[in-house]
C-alpha cells in the first residue's frame, strides 16, 4: 500500500512538475505576443507527446484569419534537411555517390572540377553566393529557376572563395545546386521527388515544394508572410516593396528553401528520423555525422543540420531558416528526444529557443545582460560602414545618421547600434550584439552577430 501511494505521490509531482513548465511557456510566449515580438506557430514535444502546442496571431491580415495549428508556412531555410535527405536517399538508391563531382550531373559547372556532392551538402564547395551574383545579372522582370542559376554561374565562372574543401561557410548555392542533382539523379522535378521519397511515406500530408509565384496554386490555410513598412505603418507582403522584391524574382529557385509544412508535419518528421523509415541504420548516422575539411577537421553541419554538444542539453541538431516575411526554427535534442518547433510569418520577430529550452529543461530563464554604452567619435564609426554578406541571401548594411551608426538587415528597418567598446556593439530593441572583426592592419573585414545562443559570421563585401 505505501508503495502504491509513493508511485501516485510521484505521479503527481511529476504532472504537476510538467504543468508548471507548460505555464512557464504560455507565459512568455504571451508576454511576448503583447509585446507584438512574435507571431505564429509553436511546438513543444518531449519523447514525441506535444506538451505545449499554440498559435500566435493571423494568417492573413487582409482576411484577419487568424493562424491554426495546421497553418502551412515556407520554413526557408529548414527545407535544408529536406534537400540533403533526398540526397542521402538516392545514394542508398545507387543513384547518385557523395564523392561524385557536380560536373558529372551539371556537366555546364566543369569549370568547378573539384567540387563534389559532399561538399555541397556541408557547405564546404567554396562556391560564392548566387544570390550576389543574380543581384546584378538576372533580369527581374523574369522569374528565375535554378536553371538561371546553373547558366550564370557556367557564363560568369566566379571565383571560389575559397579552395574547396579547406573552409566552412553556410552556403544557399550548395543546396540550390543539389536541388539540380536530385531531378538529374531521380528524372523528377525537386518537387515531386521530395513528395515520393519523403512527405508521402512519412504522411506528411501538409508538407510540399510551394512556389506561390512562379508556379501559383490555391493553399488552403495558408500562412502569409509579412514585413513591416515603416512607411505605412502595417504589415505588408514582401512583394509590395522594392526592398523585398527578391521573394518574387527568385522564387523559382527550390534546393535552399521553398518547402512549405505545419508545425503538426514537423513533429511526424522528427519522429521519423528516430527510425529507418527513410535510411538504413549507418544512413541515418550520416545525417546526423558533421563533415570535415581537408585538414580532418570536423565542421558542426551534417545533412542539412546545424549539430552541436550542449553541456546541459546533450547532442542537438537544429535549424534556423529567415526569408522576407518568415523566422523558422526546428530544434532537436537528440540524447534527450525533446522537441521545439517555432514557425512565423512576420519579419520582425523573436525566436526565443533559449528561453524556451531552459523552461523545458527546468532552468531560470537567461538574463539579459546589462551593457554600458560608451561613445565613438564620428572618425571611429566610419571605419564600420559597410555591407557584410551574413544568413543565406541576406546582408547587414552599417550606415550612420549623424553620430549614431545604424544596422540594417535585408528586407528589415535599420536599427541603432550602440557601442560597448571600439569593436563591439548592442541592439536595445533585441538581445543582440555585432562584433566588428578587424585584421591586422586594424580595417574592419567581417563582424559577428550574436543573437538567440546563434553566432553568425559575416564578411565585409562593400
Amino acid at each position: 500500500m505505501k508503495l502504491k501511494i509513493t508511485i501516485a505521490l510521484l505521479l503527481i509531482v511529476q504532472l504537476t512538475f510538467g504543468q508548471d513548465r507548460v505555464k512557464r511557456m504560455d507565459s512568455l510566449l504571451n508576454a511576448l505576443y503583447a509585446q507584438q515580438k512574435i507571431n505564429g506557430n509553436f511546438l513543444v514535444a518531449e519523447q514525441g507527446k506535444v506538451i505545449y502546442k499554440k498559435s500566435f496571431g493571423l494568417a492573413n491580415e487582409e482576411t484577419k484569419e487568424p493562424l491554426n495549428e495546421n497553418s502551412i508556412f515556407e520554413l526557408a531555410s529548414v527545407s535544408k534537411q529536406f534537400t540533403a535527405m533526398a540526397i542521402a536517399i538516392l545514394q542508398e538508391k545507387g543513384k547518385l555517390n557523395l564523392n561524385d563531382k557536380m560536373s558529372k550531373y551539371i556537366p555546364e559547372l566543369a569549370y568547378y572540377d573539384n567540387i563534389t556532392i559532399k561538399n555541397l551538402v556541408h557547405h564546404t564547395s567554396g562556391l560564392p553566393d548566387y544570390m550576389d551574383l543574380m543581384e546584378t545579372r538576372f533580369d527581374k522582370s523574369k522569374i528565375a529557376t535554378n536553371k538561371d542559376i546553373v547558366k550564370i554561374f557556367a557564363k560568369e565562372q566566379p571565383k571560389l572563395v575559397f579552395d574547396t574543401n579547406t573552409k566552412w561557410e553556410y552556403s544557399n548555392t550548395g543546396y540550390a545546386l543539389l536541388a539540380t542533382i536530385i531531378e538529374k539523379a531521380s528524372g523528377m522535378s525537386y518537387g515531386d521527388y521530395l513528395q515520393i521519397a519523403i512527405f508521402t511515406p512519412l504522411k506528411m500530408t501538409n508538407t510540399f515544394v510551394y512556389t506561390r509565384r512562379y508556379a501559383p496554386k490555391k493553399v488552403s490555410n495558408y500562412a502569409y508572410g509579412y514585413v513591416y513598412s515603416d512607411d505605412l505603418k502595417k504589415h505588408v507582403l514582401p512583394d509590395d516593396l522594392a526592398e523585398t522584391k527578391m521573394v518574387v524574382w527568385m522564387d523559382g529557385i527550390v534546393g535552399d528553401g521553398t518547402v512549405n509544412s505545419t508545425a503538426n508535419d514537423l513533429l511526424v518528421w522528427d519522429r521519423a528520423l528516430y527510425t529507418n523509415q527513410l535510411l538504413s541504420k549507418s544512413g541515418m548516422e550520416q545525417v546526423f555525422t558533421a563533415g570535415t575539411l581537408a585538414d580532418g577537421s570536423a565542421t558542426k553541419y551534417g545533412f542539412g543540420w546545424m549539430l552541436d554538444n550542449h553541456p546541459d542539453y546533450g547532442k542537438m541538431a537544429s535549424h534556423s531558416g529567415g526569408w522576407p516575411g518568415y523566422k523558422t526554427y526546428i530544434d532537436r535534442h537528440l540524447d534527450n528526444d525533446k522537441t521545439i518547433i517555432i514557425l512565423s510569418n512576420h519579419d520582425k520577430v523573436a525566436i526565443p529557443i533559449n528561453s524556451l529550452r531552459s523552461i523545458l529543461y527546468n532552468k531560470p530563464l537567461p538574463t539579459k545582460k546589462e551593457r554600458k554604452e560608451i561613445t565613438l567619435t564620428n572618425e571611429q564609426l566610419q571605419k564600420f560602414i559597410g555591407v557584410y554578406e551574413i544568413q543565406p541571401g541576406f546582408e547587414i548594411t552599417i550606415s550612420t545618421d549623424k553620430d549614431q551608426l545604424f544596422a540594417q538587415l535585408t528586407g528589415q528597418q535599420a536599427l541603432p547600434i550602440f557601442a560597448e567598446n571600439e569593436t563591439q556593439f548592442f541592439l536595445k530593441v533585441v538581445d543582440a550584439q555585432i562584433h566588428f572583426v578587424p585584421n591586422e592592419t586594424g580595417a574592419i573585414n567581417g563582424l559577428v552577430l550574436l543573437q538567440n545562443g546563434n553566432k553568425i559570421e559575416g564578411k565585409r563585401i562593400k
